[in-house]
């Protein structure tokens, strides 16, 4: 038996759904169902505009559509990220400056951000890891004094929380990702939200090909044209459908690997006492979601050990991200503020357990087998 890092979960009323958008007749964008997707989001996180589109990566594209990315500018963001991050503005011929993050959260360092900023930054990309908000009060407040945009990868963090906000709703626009790694999921699929009202039509436009359509749609022109750059940026009503059934059950879910998070947290805290490895932080002043559980131990030859015992055992964990800054594209068009220490440290270091709807059954074994392990390469 193999328990895998993943397994999507499923909520039953999925495949009626599915069913449901065939029978009424459109499966393309925008149907009946992504309008209740829409509504649920703006409804429940307090966003002014949400947008589903089909995949957080199109959304990190969007925003810089939206704010008018050029050649030659600056994006401040962390290395410790998704590609897509980066990606997202590399298209438009931006540069991201990577900046170190913090050694509990792993997040953004803020106290680095502002040493980032040129006359060519542009804006601020902070990433939510593990679920767990930045310090998004900082971050905001070097944005109004350099008169910069910030856009949330909030991909990890639907339904965390950071000063009593929903993150992806603090900046100017945060991106979603309904990925089926993620908590809440279609398959693939994202949202854009919109948090400044002056986006929210160019944003409807930009999504739908650089047409003024959906303004058509609700009668507020007699035909629709080519006003705008834009993709293609809708998801099918198939992903709506299927998330729609999602987010019905989206806080039984979160409140589900919650406690999978907590039996995992309270069944190692000796070995952190033990200073054998470092455990997850959460911020004072937030929420999280539960998104990630990872542990941190002394270095990389460690964690590899550990995760080839792991696999021996039938349990499959895995390590997170390659920093970018030492990525081969990465190198060619980035540039970094500061030493990157941190990033590179936690990279080497860091390893994610499974943690999905249903693991309760194995979830003893994995933490007797992560103890002994643990103990053994410690020895």
């Amino acid at each position: 038996m193999t328990i895998p890092f993943n397994r999507p979960a499923l909520t039953g009323a999925e495949i009626d759904f599915i069913k449901q958008a065939h029978s009424n007749g459109h499966l393309a964008g925008d149907g009946e169902f992504s309008k209740k997707c829409h509504r649920w989001l703006e409804a429940t996180l307090g966003t002014h505009k949400a947008l589903l589109t089909h995949s957080c990566t199109a959304a990190l594209e969007m925003s810089a559509l939206l704010i008018d990315i050029l050649p030659g500018d600056e994006v401040i963001m962390p290395s410790y990220t998704f590609v897509s991050t980066a990606n997202a503005f590399v298209l438009r011929g931006a540069k991201p400056v990577f900046v170190d993050i913090r050694e509990d959260t792993f997040n953004l360092d803020e106290s680095l951000v502002e040493a980032a900023v040129t006359e060519r930054t542009k804006a601020i990309v902070p990433i939510h890891y593990a679920g767990v908000g930045c310090d998004m009060g900082t971050l905001m407040d070097i944005a109004v004094t350099h008169e910069l945009a910030v856009i949330e990868d909030a991909a990890q963090g639907l339904l965390s929380t950071h000063n009593d906000a929903y993150l992806g709703t603090i900046g100017d626009f945060g991106a979603l990702s309904f990925h089926e790694t993620k908590n809440i999921i279609s398959g693939e699929g994202g949202a854009l939200l919109i948090n400044n009202e002056r986006f929210v039509e160019r944003a409807e436009v930009i999504r739908e090909k650089g047409t003024n359509r959906s303004s058509f749609f609700r009668g507020e022109t007699d035909k629709y044209t080519w006003v705008d750059i834009g993709s293609s940026y809708l998801p099918s009503e198939l992903i709506a459908a299927f998330l729609w059934a999602q987010m019905q059950q989206a806080e039984a879910l979160t409140k589900h690997r919650k406690e999978l998070w907590k039996t995992y947290h309270q069944a190692f805290a000796e070995l952190e006492e033990d200073k054998l490895l470092q455990l997850p932080k959460i911020a004072k002043d937030g929420s999280h979601n539960a998104h990630i559980y990872y542990l941190v131990l002394d270095s990389l030859a460690q964690r590899n050990a550990f995760i080839d015992a792991m696999k021996a055992r039938g349990i499959h964990c895995v390590f997170h991200y390659i920093p970018l800054h030492g990525s081969p594209y990465g190198k060619q068009v980035s540039r970094t503020s500061g030493s990157l220490s941190v990033t590179e440290s936690i990279s080497d270091r860091l390893v994610r357990l499974p943690l999905w709807i249903g693991l309760e059954q194995h979830q003893n074994y994995i933490i007797d087998s992560v103890i002994e392990v643990v103990r053994e390469l410690s020895n």
